[in-house]
């Protein structure tokens, strides 16, 4: 039992040894790191060592002496520590004082280094651009994946110097990266879509780079977007076109003594037929079928017009269906189906269902939580909006718009 004893005991100090040289090594190859001089740093350090050694070699023994040994040993133990204090002095003093200085300056955390175009900004606002392309290019070489840098240089290229083919080559050295986010690239393409029809109005070029977005990220909530915006490009090409090619409008004279007329209904403009709005809206989306904007017009058509709730809840069932699309919006549709749901007579049970699927599909997220209290109020709501009709509805087309076949379930 001794010698096992002693044998755990010499381990058990082999142990502590290594665990203590482990830590100082820690504590020296950080200081090293750390240090603005390594080569003074390791002086002090061999310095200290033999200081250290020859008070215990030389001044220790002596002290146990006694007489004018121990004096002798009182002496030279002073002048090693005034002589460890004068190599320490700077080293102590930074321990105290860094902790309330790094308050302050942020301490000796090394600064994360970004790029700067500060310079570049300033020379596009004082509208040399060209100037301002070369300081953000110096910023691109030490950082050649900095979106923000990209896309500055790319503004200025297509906003402040016209050139819209540079812009475009901008963009896409940084796009065609395999390891680009997608979200940057899906946002640099549709800049530079914005870029063809306000400075070139160039639909079709702004369709061919959305189509980019669609290619590259198919099935995903970027290329959704991208197809929605592909969907209302012809809009935003006839305004473009009328705003630089406008034609003279006659303005027709207006009526006379309008305050002493005793009716001013005949003033109001006719509205639009919905079963025309209804027409046009089936040939828009059987080109542009991810149009979500126009599918939800042509619903609140088939619901409140035509009275068929039916039509309406497939062409919701379509976009809430389709995968990718956000939350807020399934969550949308699916409010909106309720609210057809309730204008239309549907009953209560109806109408919990398609608003427990927001919370079904959605749990823990703020739409859910929305439906929830919906829910709790559905019966004063359908009670308070609940109408009986006042007259009889003619009998419509049975296959308006879109054949479907039959109704899918949400």
């Amino acid at each position: 039992m001794t010698a096992m004893s002693r044998i755990l005991e010499i381990a058990l100090n082999v142990f502590l040894l290594l665990v203590v040289l482990g830590f100082a090594g820690w504590v020296f190859s950080r200081s090293l790191k750390r240090s603005d001089d390594p080569a003074k740093l390791i002086f002090k350090w061999v310095f200290t060592a033999l200081a250290i050694w020859f008070f215990f070699a030389v001044a220790a023994p002596a002290g146990e002496k006694g007489g004018y040994d121990a004096i002798y040993a009182i002496i030279v133990t002073l002048f090693c520590g005034i002589a460890m204090a004068i190599t320490w002095r700077h080293s102590l003093i930074d321990l105290i004082a860094n902790p309330i200085a790094s308050l302050y300056d942020g301490g000796r955390e090394e600064v994360e280094p970004k790029p700067y175009y500060s310079v570049a900004l300033t020379k596009r606002k004082l509208n040399r651009p060209f100037e301002a392309i070369a300081s953000i290019r110096e910023q691109l070489a030490k950082f050649p994946n900095d979106f923000e840098g990209v896309s500055l240089l790319a503004s200025i290229q297509a906003e402040d110097t016209k050139d819209l083919p540079g812009a475009e080559i901008t963009f896409n050295h940084f796009c065609e990266r395999p390891d680009a986010p997608p979200k940057q690239v899906a946002a640099a393409w549709t800049q530079m879509a914005d870029w063809h029809l306000k400075i070139a109005q160039d639909a079709d070029s702004a369709r061919a780079i959305l189509g980019k977005i669609i290619a590259r990220f198919p099935e995903t909530q970027l290329a959704l977007q991208a197809a929605q915006r592909i969907a209302h490009l012809g809009g935003t090409e006839k305004i473009l076109l009328s705003a630089h090619d406008r034609q003279a409008m006659a303005v027709p004279e207006g009526v006379r003594n309008i305050g002493l007329l005793d009716s001013t209904e005949f003033l109001r403009p006719a509205e639009t037929d919905p079963k025309q709005l209804a027409g046009e809206f089936v040939k828009h989306l059987a080109q542009h079928p991810l149009d979500t904007e126009v599918r939800e017009k042509l619903a609140i058509i088939y619901a409140r017009h035509y009275q068929r709730l039916d039509l309406a809840a497939l062409e919701l069932a379509q976009m809430i269906n389709e995968p990718n699309q956000p939350p807020k919006r399934v969550a949308h549709w699916l409010n909106l189906l309720a609210d057809l749901q309730i204008h239309g007579g549907a009953d209560y049970e109806t109408v919990r269902e398609t608003l427990e699927k927001i919370v079904e599909r959605f749990p823990g997220l703020p739409v859910a939580n929305l439906a929830q209290s919906r829910l709790n109020l559905l019966k004063l709501e359908i009670k308070g909006k609940k109408e009986t009709p006042n007259k009889t509805l003619g009998v419509y087309e049975q296959n308006i718009g879109l054949k479907y076949g039959s109704p899918r379930q949400l």
